[in-house]
């Protein structure tokens, strides 16, 4: 536990934010209302897992296995964000993901490029010129079929969310940056919250140690993610994806590819009186409504909790934007911690009727 300069307090561990602490908060608020109560205000099966962010594949088949007893009137998901330091948030739609792993290979051994420069194929080259194509001079992802089953913005939601106070330079200059990178024409909300994308996330070929080697490397790869909104099918991206790298392999080169896991995007209906009791709820304990977002990241869950369960989810956290979650140095406000516990504290009253 750490105090800033600012005087505030915080924890600061890996995962304080994302999402040890937050399913913390929630257990807190259990055992405090039981501590007080005696027992809890509704019946509540508690379900805590840890290989989501690995896209461990464990889950869906315990929750087919266990879905009579796991099955219930709403699901309940703390692993999310406050719009601001001061306004709650709750989350109704994710976006989905796909991961792929593709690793071009050439010669069978790293060659010198004094004797086989120009004369051998460069996987280096070759995976820099594929990864070039994936988007177009406006931001478009360039695969084919990657926008199927992608809609515009309904225009009361795109209404909604313009009326939300954010500020894109603020967004952006708080890491470093100034200009929109994506789509051209689609706010950043838009771009962060209902519009798909391609990233490179890691790429690795020839030496990379200390000094300097003059290698054609033997091999080249890359980490790619692409996150999915509404009925975006993640293993047609993936087949679409592998099509589009194979085409454009030339000779003496050859692909493999490795599948990092995947999950569809989701939504809920804000109008449930789930929704509306746990907005309340927070509005009580904030003093401000809590708004309703949309959401960048993927929560895999929510996706087998609809599909699997029947059940509708409603997605509500504490965690705030300078967390510095998958970060070094990540952080979880004992505000945060303090005031989440009271807020759950009035989301499970509220259920309660």
């Amino acid at each position: 536990i750490e105090t800033r300069a600012d005087g505030t307090r915080c924890i600061r561990a890996r995962g304080a934010s994302d999402d040890k602490g937050q399913v913390m908060t929630f257990i807190e608020a259990c055992r405090a209302w039981k501590h007080v109560n005696g027992a809890l205000p509704i019946p509540l099966s508690i379900l805590i897992e840890g290989e989501e962010e690995s896209g461990g594949a464990n889950l869906p088949p315990f929750l087919r296995a266990h879905a009579d007893e796991l099955r219930a009137d709403i699901g309940l998901v703390c692993d999310t964000g406050m719009w601001d330091a001061q306004t709650p948030a709750i989350l109704t739609m994710l976006r989905g993901l796909c991961g792929e792993e593709v690793v071009i290979h050439a010669a069978n051994r790293d060659l010198h490029s004094g004797a086989y420069g120009s004369a051998a194929a460069n996987p280096n080259r070759v995976l820099a010129r594929i990864l070039s194509d994936l988007h177009d001079a406006d931001g478009r992802v360039t695969v084919p079929g990657f926008y199927n089953g992608v809609p515009e913005l309904p225009d009361a939601l795109r209404a909604q969310w313009d009326t939300l106070p954010f500020d894109p330079a603020a967004f952006l200059g708080a890491v470093g940056l100034s200009v929109p990178a994506g789509e051209a024409g689609r706010s950043v909300l838009e771009m962060t919250w209902s519009r798909p994308t391609c990233e490179i996330n890691g790429m690795g070929g020839g030496y990379q140690g200390a000094g300097f080697k003059t290698v054609i490397p033997a091999k080249a790869s890359a980490k790619i993610s692409f996150r999915l909104v509404f009925d975006q099918d993640p293993h047609a991206i993936r087949a679409a994806f592998r099509d589009f790298v194979r085409a454009r392999l030339p000779a003496d080169c050859r692909v493999e590819f490795l599948e990092h896991g995947s999950g569809r995007a989701i939504g809920f209906p804000i109008d449930a009186p789930a929704f509306g009791r746990a907005s309340q709820a927070l509005a009580d304990e904030w003093g401000r409504p809590a708004v309703f977002i949309g959401g960048g990241g993927s929560i895999p869950v929510t996706h087998d909790i609809k599909h699997l369960l029947g059940m509708d989810v409603v997605l509500a956290g504490f965690a705030l934007d300078d967390d510095r979650i998958h970060s070094p140095n990540e952080k979880y406000d004992l505000e945060s911690f303090r005031r989440g516990i009271r807020s759950w504290i009035r989301i499970l009253g509220a259920l309660a009727g």
